[in-house]
């Protein structure tokens, strides 16, 4: 059977560990492969990136031999980019900036296998291209699938409720520029009214039995104010955050100009 890496993000998570990963951004599969140590998951960014399906290939293959829990975010709620990434191998799946319970909900049903939703069925990564015993296969896939819509527009949090009870939805995760853009804040991500929401929003989560992470910069201070929201997962960082800030330190460090 092909191994999968999301469910120890799953365990983790159900024990109530913080589970930390990082935005892939660059499209070189080595970024992931040198980093995959590092990591609880991989994000990987379709939506604000040139990365092609082949990029993301690539990535998803290197998180796979490192051990590491693969989620890649697409650009829109197209069925043709979900059945692309989940039938490339993807252990999850994020769909960004929805405006209604309903579009969530069509997206859940798109990657889930029926009975459970409307996922067209053409695996072949995921199958071991052929090997592995269909039924087998289907079961783990609506069993495994990490499925988990972005909470950025003030259109959704009003009916945050009907999201969350929607079946197959795993997860919720916050993006918070976009909501604070959305509330007319535009870069506060720390307003009161902002804060709120999160904490409304992981407050409910926790009672749907949902678990809710967050997209964010490289940033220690506003992680630990999400995870004191009630953030229990996060993307905190980008590859190229991460080489900007670790070149920097370093060469200040050098220079003997502070750390």
């Amino acid at each position: 059977m092909i191994s999968t890496h999301i469910q120890k993000m799953r365990d983790k998570l159900r024990a109530g560990e913080i589970v930390l990963g990082a935005g892939i951004t660059m499209t070189d599969p080595t970024v992931t492969e040198a980093i995959a140590g590092s990591v609880d998951f991989v994000w990987i960014d379709l939506e604000h990136n040139a990365m092609t399906t082949e990029s993301m290939l690539g990535h998803l293959i290197a998180a796979r031999a490192g051990g590491v829990a693969s989620i890649v975010r697409i650009p829109n709620n197209d069925v043709a980019w979900i059945k692309r990434v989940l039938d490339s191998g993807a252990e999850g799946i994020i769909l960004p900036r929805s405006y209604s319970a309903k579009e969530v909900a069509d997206f859940v049903s798109a990657c889930r296998y029926p009975p459970l939703g409307t996922r067209g069925f053409g695996p072949r990564r995921p199958m071991q291209y052929g090997r592995m015993e269909q039924q087998a296969y289907l079961a783990q896939a609506n069993r495994d699938i990490f499925v988990t819509a972005q909470v950025e527009t003030v259109e959704l949090l009003a009916e945050i409720d009907e999201v969350l009870k929607i079946e197959g939805l795993d997860s919720l995760v916050m993006g918070p520029q976009d909501l604070s853009g959305s509330m007319g804040r535009l870069g506060e991500t720390t307003h009161p009214d902002v804060l709120n929401a999160i904490r409304t929003i992981a407050k409910k989560a926790k009672a749907a039995g949902k678990f809710l992470g967050s997209g964010l910069g490289a940033n220690p201070q506003f992680a630990k104010t999400l995870i004191e929201c009630g953030v229990q997962w996060m993307q905190a960082g980008n590859d190229f955050e991460y080489m900007i800030k670790g070149c920097e330190r370093t060469f200040r460090e050098i220079r003997g100009t502070g750390s």
